[in-house]
């Protein structure tokens, strides 16, 4: 028989340990969930990061950055295969995403010293809403656990911002971070700035545009953006700004495109909006049309990594 416990009641059976967020973002279109798991210590996530994608269950890729440990998946269950892992060595996998009703149920397996993680840890999570054990509650030494746990659905949320600042005042860039740090209606998870080409004739300075993720609630999408747009308004030095709003896990090639060719190429407002349409980004005019090319890049640009930083000069001889 399973046993439900809030992460309150975890916390006062096993102690305060290390998990601090969970975040589970969905895109059904794609098939595809990003678990977002925040910690307070980097050795916990990276062994984490290695042993889920070695038992893979439904896991695809895994990304660890710091204290947080980032993995996409595939909604559905997988097949657990932990190896070499045995009650000696442990061993730690996501067998399973799923949705109901309009929240996530994510299943995990642990063995040995890997059961604390997934059975008494990650539990206590900010974002976790409740957890139900599927196999005994004990955890640690040679024991294994299975665990359910349910997490609110959020979505990914992408906002491009350009052609917020004059040559006298304001930057971009710190506009869209006071943006990310007061959204009212979301949570950050990302804040990019966008090297575009420095050649372009109406630039300010350094030619850059900046873009936002956030993870939000499907009720609060119309808040968040509506917000953000307003924000900018109140904020923005120019006369020509304008912001590209983007919901998904995948950014379309056609974007990734454009904005690689924003970085060298002198684009054009009308080639930004038939994009937009085409890819279904809305495009918003705060004050004007020209910051939609700078706006729609940062969105092409987001998931690049350290590239979307940079130039493509800077890359000719480097291994990121």
């Amino acid at each position: 028989m399973s046993e439900i416990l809030t992460p309150a009641q975890v916390r006062e059976r096993h102690g305060v340990l290390f998990s601090k967020r969970l975040i589970t973002l969905v895109d059904e279109r794609a098939g595809k969930a990003r678990v977002i798991e925040e910690c307070s210590a980097q050795g916990p996530v990276e062994w984490d990061a290695v042993n889920r994608m070695r038992a893979r269950g439904v896991v695809e890729h895994v990304e660890v950055q710091g204290t947080t440990l980032t993995m996409d998946v595939r909604i559905g269950i997988g097949e657990v295969r932990f190896g070499p892992a045995t009650k000696d060595t442990g061993g730690q996998a996501l067998k399973s995403l799923e949705i109901r009703d309009g929240m996530v149920d994510t299943t995990w397996v642990g063995l040995a010293g890997a059961s604390v993680g997934v059975g008494a840890c990650l539990p206590q999570a900010e974002g976790v809403e409740k957890v139900e054990y599927l196999s005994d509650s004990g955890v640690g030494g040679g024991k294994k656990v299975e665990v359910r746990i349910t997490t609110p659905l959020h979505r990914r949320l992408v906002i491009g911002i350009d052609d917020t600042d004059t040559k006298e005042k304001g930057a971009t860039w710190v506009l869209g971070l006071k943006l990310g740090q007061q959204m009212p209606h979301a949570t950050l998870l990302t804040h990019k700035i966008i090297q575009l080409n420095p050649h372009a004739p109406q630039k300010t300075t350094n030619c850059s545009s900046t873009g936002l993720a956030f993870a939000v609630r499907p009720d609060m999408m119309a808040k968040a953006v509506s917000w953000a747009k307003e924000f900018v308004r109140e904020n923005t030095f120019s006369d020509q700004t304008s912001i590209a709003v983007f919901e998904g896990l995948e950014i379309p090639k056609g974007l990734v495109k454009y904005g690689s060719e924003a970085k060298h190429s002198i684009l054009a407002i009308h080639d930004a909006e038939d994009l937009a349409r085409q890819t279904g980004v809305e495009l918003i005019e705060v004050t004007g049309r020209r910051g939609s090319i700078g706006a729609l890049a940062a969105i092409g640009c987001f998931d690049l990594g350290l590239y979307s930083a940079g130039l493509p000069e800077d890359f000719r001889h480097a291994v990121l």
